[in-house]
């Protein structure tokens, strides 16, 4: 499939151009109807931009390749970039991963809840599209209460790729959501105000001994390194 191909699907079935629907959260305490209609939209195949720690994301249910699909869509981005995904609950990552890394236990300790996110060998659960064809995937644990009770309540990864389109500048609230996707919006836009911004979230492979960065961010990479990780 290509997203040519998608995008053919998608003026077919009249999802282009649609205005999306516009949910105001509190940051800091969501409200629990404001979160279900999201969840009920979510595991519909739908998608929902949202605030996290550093910008604004784009949510699907990670594990529905359809909705997945409409995510790489929004963004105009290719198949061979994987999705990095967001869980609510530390519980939540087992089922998403092939085996959790010595390594990777004190980052989780240190660094979890927050903007770290940790690549693993992915379980046969995850479809091949999220993960690009790597066998891998990047998941976080996210410290904003938005997105971390999004993802804990869906009961599974939620996509968490930032909601601008690939290789823009990133949006740190709801009005510059819209005016980085009008081309393709997402289903629903939760707006919880201005997110920090600064850096995107720090990307480590713990796949790999010692661990490799992959994208420097929020987490700065001394204080990973600087810890004494388990070899």
């Amino acid at each position: 499939m290509t997203i040519t191909a998608i995008l053919d699907f998608l003026r077919v079935h009249q999802w282009m151009g649609k205005m999306p629907e516009i949910w105001t959260v509190d940051p800091e305490m969501p409200e629990p109807e404001t979160l279900a209609r999201a969840l009920a939209l979510l595991r519909r195949g739908g998608t929902v931009a949202y605030p996290t720690e550093t910008f604004y994301g784009l949510g699907a249910d990670a594990l529905n390749e359809a909705a997945v699909g409409k995510i790489y869509a929004i963004k105009g981005r290719g198949f061979r970039n994987p999705l990095p995904v967001i869980i609510g609950a530390r519980e939540d990552l087992a089922p998403l991963v092939a085996d959790v890394p010595d390594v990777a236990l004190p980052l989780m300790k240190d660094f979890w809840p927050g903007p770290l996110t940790l690549v693993f060998r992915a379980a046969p659960c995850v479809p091949p599209l999220l993960t690009a064809g790597t066998g891998k995937i990047g998941i976080r644990l996210s410290s904003h209460p938005v997105a971390r009770e999004l993802a804990r309540r869906l009961g599974g990864p939620l996509t968490a790729t930032s909601a601008n389109l690939s290789g823009r500048k990133e949006a740190v609230s709801a009005q510059e959501v819209r005016e980085n996707l009008r081309r393709l919006e997402p289903d629903a836009l939760l707006d919880g105000g201005p997110t920090p911004g600064g850096r995107g979230s720090t990307v480590l492979d713990v796949t790999m001994d010692p661990p490799v960065l992959l994208r420097e961010g929020a987490v700065p990479s001394d204080r990973i390194f600087r810890k004494d990780l388990p070899r």
